[in-house]
């Protein structure tokens, strides 16, 4: 260890913020620190926080904060927060489910592709809010997760899982999706949502649980008259299907158990490496 100074990311943000400001430009910036309070590193910060606005670094240079610049600390808990810190900063306790998820929807819905039609937009937060809300609390209160996850998590899942299916028609300097290609995807938006909302919020629960969770998607989709698409009907169990998007059954749900290849065990194989291919190694 030389231990020679160099720059942390806090110093940079700070000083880059800095040089705006007195650069003349108006904009407020904000510097977030995500993660848990230490107790090592936050006392360092006092002189930042409190009326001398100054942020001093072991180096000996020392940093004054311009007027138009803020700091938000986004922990988990205080546990390690001297009473100092504490009484420099102002405090708001958010707790996840007072915020819900609402809000995580409306902003998911403004990142969308600016090629999507503005009644694309609307009819995923519609699904959202009337399947995807619901089908939470179903996994919350009636099933059981091997591994615990909390709502705004599995929430996020779904996001990520239909946003992997919209970057194809996200416009570039390379290509622009053109109008016929929005509107297959429009036409095949619903039976997506359906697909993706299985494994994303209905993929955490045990097997027991996954037979809870499609009988009650089924009933709400019966409730809410929605089509699911391909001619899939409430005896068939959601999980066992994939929604195709294009090839020669385009616009079907079809058994997973299709794309298993014929499968003979090669002559002589040890028993430890023959590996027979079933739903579940299909799905990966």
């Amino acid at each position: 260890v030389t231990r020679e100074w160099s720059n942390g990311v806090a110093s940079e943000c700070v000083r880059t913020a800095v040089a705006s400001g007195k650069s003349g430009v108006p904009d407020n910036h904000w510097v977030i620190f995500d993660g848990p309070v230490d107790a090592l590193w936050i006392e360092s910060m006092n002189t930042v926080l409190d009326d001398n606005k100054k942020l001093c670094l072991t180096s000996g240079e020392i940093i004054s904060l311009t007027p138009q610049m803020r700091m938000v600390f986004e922990v988990e808990d205080l546990s390690v927060a001297s009473p100092a810190t504490v009484s420099r900063c102002g405090m708001v306790y958010m707790e996840p489910s007072a915020l819900g998820n609402e809000p995580l929807i409306q902003s998911w819905a403004e990142r969308l592709p600016s090629t999507f039609k503005p009644e694309m937009c609307e009819k995923l937060k519609e699904l959202m809010l009337d399947f995807t809300l619901p089908m939470i609390r179903i996994v919350r209160k009636q099933t059981k997760e091997p591994s615990m996850t909390v709502d705004n998590n599995i929430c996020q899942s779904h996001f990520r899982l239909m946003d992997c299916y919209f970057s194809a028609y996200i416009p570039t300097e390379a290509k622009t999706p053109s109008p016929d290609e929005i509107n297959k995807l429009q036409s095949h938006l619903v039976p997506l949502y359906f697909f993706t909302l299985v494994w994303s919020v209905g993929a955490t629960c045990d097997n027991k649980g996954r037979q809870i969770f499609n009988e009650k998607l089924w009933e709400l989709v019966k409730e809410k008259g929605v089509e699911v698409g391909g001619k899939l009907d409430s005896s068939i169990f959601w999980y066992d299907f994939i929604y195709e998007l294009e090839g020669e059954r385009e616009g079907q749900w079809t058994p997973w158990l299709t794309f298993a290849p014929k499968y003979t065990v090669p002559p002589r194989s040890e028993y430890q490496n023959i590996v027979v291919p079933t739903v579940d190694s299909i799905r990966l």
